[in-house]
């Protein structure tokens, strides 16, 4: 993180949601990213879910875990990629023990096709690698080898859920602008919303994205998700050109603790918990959600090289 964007989050960005004073200067991110961009349009059957939070501990691979859970239990082909490169724990999450990560796939040692693991319900789990410090520091132009490795795909699935890294760094905003939905998610805590607002704030600007869709995590009850919301769409639409969409809550629940412990997910292992149902909504809210927007200006794409179906979504 550069010294300019530190500054603004430590400064400006909380004066956002404490005292609704908004910083003056742009966020000043510099985004190798820009020179990958295609120059031939997207087309793609597969749509691609990217989880981001902003900041760390927000429950963000939980979320991501369970929205591909639960969506794989409703009969739909669903993969999880693990893009938290060098800290992954999709694999802890699930009990799965990978003996490959995309480290092998960048050393042409496998293709992305051996990475597929098999998880509960016909889940397929990419994982990223934990404690690997060369995936830790991978350059963007690694980060869009990975994605358009997906394009080589023999099946390619109907769903692909990315979990993206803590923060919002160039991996992160790479990852989630070349999904074709982003759904942040943020917490009752005042870093969260301001971590949030910086990372739709680089993807809106440098990345020309439009619609984020937001869901509150271990809030208490729908008011207080709501509120957080509120605030944070208050915000986004003063000082940016975006649309928010409210996806909903995700419950302080000890069963999806307990889950955790278990190496499962709470929509498996406990599905009539509060925290289940939460996420079985949210993954039946995905079919609400329309075609993606289209991006200003191209950009490089999960399944950029993939033909769209006659009949369109």
């Amino acid at each position: 993180m550069n010294k300019a964007l530190h500054m603004n989050q430590a400064a400006g960005l909380h004066n956002l949601f404490s005292a609704a004073q908004a910083p003056r200067e742009d966020l000043d991110v510099f985004h190798q990213a820009a020179s990958l961009r295609p120059v031939v349009p997207r087309t793609r059957i597969t749509r691609t879910i990217a989880v981001a939070g902003g900041k760390g501990g927000v429950g963000k691979t939980t979320i991501a875990v369970n929205l591909a859970m639960a969506m794989a239990m409703a009969g739909r082909d669903v993969m999880l990629l693990d893009a938290d490169m060098g800290v992954a724990n999709v694999d802890v999450q699930l009990g799965l023990n990978p003996m490959r990560h995309v480290g092998h796939l960048l050393e042409g040692r496998c293709t992305l096709q051996d990475l597929i693991m098999p998880a509960q319900h016909g889940l397929k789990v990419i994982p990223g690698g934990s404690g690997v410090r060369r995936l830790a520091k991978m350059g963007n132009g690694e980060h869009a080898a990975v994605i358009r490795a997906f394009d080589e795909l023999l099946q390619p699935p109907e769903f692909l859920v990315v979990d993206t890294a803590a923060g919002v760094a160039d991996n992160v905003a790479m990852f989630a602008a070349a999904s074709d939905d982003v759904l942040i998610v943020v917490c009752d805590e005042l870093a969260s919303l301001t971590d949030a607002y910086a990372l739709i704030k680089i993807l809106a600007h440098d990345f020309g994205v439009r619609r984020f869709h937001i869901v509150a995590n271990m809030v208490r009850q729908a008011g207080d998700a709501k509120k957080l919301f509120e605030k944070l769409a208050r915000v986004c639409g003063r000082f940016l050109d975006v649309a928010l969409d409210y996806m909903g809550m995700v419950p302080h629940d000890e069963w999806l603790r307990q889950a955790i412990r278990r190496q499962g997910a709470v929509v498996d292992l406990w599905p009539s918990s509060r925290a289940a149902i939460g996420f079985k909504q949210l993954a039946g809210a995905v079919d609400t959600w329309g075609k993606p927007l289209c991006p200003d200006f191209g950009r490089i794409a999960f399944f950029s090289g993939q033909s769209l179906p006659a009949a369109g979504w």
